[in-house]
């Protein structure tokens, strides 16, 4: 019971009322309770919160006995290792340092392993012409050679294999653009009986923002991301979604998944063996690789799948949807590190706007332009940058627990003039004007730079040719100056926003 407490359980409660993160931690717990010498922990961080990762990790490095440790989650990785195994082309290998050292290492394996192969062709090509010369004395000693030749060949075509291991190849498909102002929010709040979920909240998301939704288990992450997508209604305050938006929202549950469909009928619900990714229609058998599929599994039904394969079906599903906002609620549960670098890679380059939901800190670090993550009593903030950002303003976890400060309140000064409280009508309709003419130079650009991609358009007409780059200049020169003015008057309203 001591054990259970000690991790945030009821020792009453019945398993089958538990939630995922409860069932992790209850397992933890029994573990830790055991008093071994050695503690095995296989992805000990999936479902687990931020806060219960943190309160892991000093777990296992207060533990006095041995810890082998399996997880994807970097940060976690770093924090609790002193030696590192890597299973590497179905060969285990040791660095006697923590994983903080991991890339450097596997940068220098990886030459190394280079290096090893470039010789072994070059004998390889010696031992073969040598044979092709046909010497014919000391017949043993030449199939001593004909059998070493063959072993080298083998030697080859092994690391070639294993050099050639997939990884997951993931791009998103691309939908039109959408307005530059893509959510805003302004004092919206969310109870639940007494309880203040989200609290006079004001938020403003751009096109081509990646933001990050941080909290413990419970604290509201999902009602957010449901109230910013207008999929549920707040107590009060407003909310607006810009124009043009298409969404594609990957939940916890994974509920884009029907289990009784086979994975090519969930990849190709119209039927036929086509996907259209960016723009381009590709083969099933083929997107399904790029997600580490075999074209055995794909008469195979969804509900036959692990964990991390039904996220990555998941997300293979979401990404074949032409959208310009992804949503993805706990992307990086059960993925393995591999995978884990191509999302990374493939969200930071992505050309729309991403909101997710995360505890993997190095993901948030990798990824997001800002993090939102609540500060007490319903209150949320927003901070720029990721994870780390986050964590050096406002104490990380330790934030979710704190009581918002209360605004110190000065007393008013009977001289003071009356602040403006919203935009003039000029102003405002300056922003509409500008809004509307962005889009326009955007077009013109796009229009003006494929007619300079053509190489015989020099040749034809010269003048017409430098009219159409001076043209291109200007143009850039004028959506720039648009741009600047719809951002300095925007800031302008989120400012007098805040003040009210």
């Amino acid at each position: 019971e001591a054990a259970l407490a000690s991790f945030g359980l009821d020792p009453e409660r019945a398993p089958i009322a538990m939630s995922g993160g409860q069932m992790r931690r209850a397992t933890l717990a029994r573990a830790f309770a055991a008093d071994a010498d050695i503690i095995l922990l296989d992805e000990p961080t999936n479902h687990l919160d931020i806060n219960a990762i943190e309160d892991l990790e000093r777990r296992v490095n207060s533990f006095r006995g041995a810890a082998l440790v399996i997880s994807h989650d970097r940060r976690f990785l770093e924090r609790v290792s002193t030696a590192t195994l890597w299973l590497r082309q179905r060969r285990l290998i040791k660095l006697d340092r923590g994983f903080a050292h991991f890339d450097e290492w596997a940068e220098a394996v990886d030459v190394e392993e280079t290096r090893a192969f470039a010789r072994l062709e070059t004998r390889l090509k010696a031992e073969e012409h040598w044979l092709q010369r046909g010497v014919t004395a000391r017949r043993a000693r030449n199939e001593g050679r004909r059998r070493k030749l063959q072993a080298m060949r083998a030697e080859r075509s092994e690391r070639k294999a294993m050099s050639t291991q997939q990884t997951a190849a993931l791009q998103a498909e691309r939908g039109a653009e959408s307005a530059r102002l893509v959510i805003e929010a302004k004092n919206i709040s969310k109870s639940y009986g007494e309880q203040p979920i989200i609290a006079n909240l004001s938020l403003r998301i751009m096109r081509g923002d990646r933001v990050g939704v941080v909290g413990a288990n419970g604290s509201g992450k999902t009602t957010l991301l449901e109230l910013l997508l207008q999929r549920r209604e707040p107590d009060q305050g407003a909310l607006r979604l810009g124009e043009g938006l298409e969404i594609a929202y990957v939940d916890q549950t994974r509920a884009i998944l029907d289990d009784s469909l086979t994975l090519w009928q969930t990849l190709a619900p119209q039927g036929g063996d086509q996907v259209i990714v960016r723009g381009k229609p590709r083969h099933v058998a083929a997107y399904a690789k790029d997600f580490l599929f075999g074209p055995e599994q794909l008469r195979q039904p969804v509900s036959a799948l692990s964990g991390g394969e039904r996220n990555r079906l998941a997300l293979a599903v979401a990404l074949a949807k032409p959208a310009n906002l992804l949503v993805l609620d706990e992307p990086t549960n059960d993925l393995d590190m591999d995978t884990l670098d191509a999302l990374e890679d493939m969200l930071s380059s992505y050309d729309g706007t991403v909101l997710l939901v995360s505890h993997d800190r190095a993901f948030l670090d990798g990824v997001a332009t800002q993090i939102v993550g609540p500060i007490g009593a319903g209150r949320w903030t927003e901070t720029p940058g990721g994870w780390a950002d986050f964590e050096r303003e406002y104490g990380g976890v330790s934030a979710f627990k704190r009581q918002a400060p209360a605004k110190p309140q000065s007393a008013p000064t009977a001289s003071a003039p009356k602040k403006p409280t919203k935009l003039s009508y000029k102003e405002e309709r300056r922003s509409a004007e500008l809004d509307m003419l962005m889009p326009k130079l955007t077009r013109e650009i796009d229009a003006l730079e494929k007619q300079l991609a053509d190489p015989a358009a020099f040749v034809r007409d010269a003048g017409g040719f430098e009219k159409i780059a001076r043209r291109l200049e200007a143009a850039r020169a004028e959506h720039a100056a648009a741009e600047s003015g719809w951002l300095e008057i925007e800031l302008k309203r989120e400012a007098l926003s805040a003040e009210e």
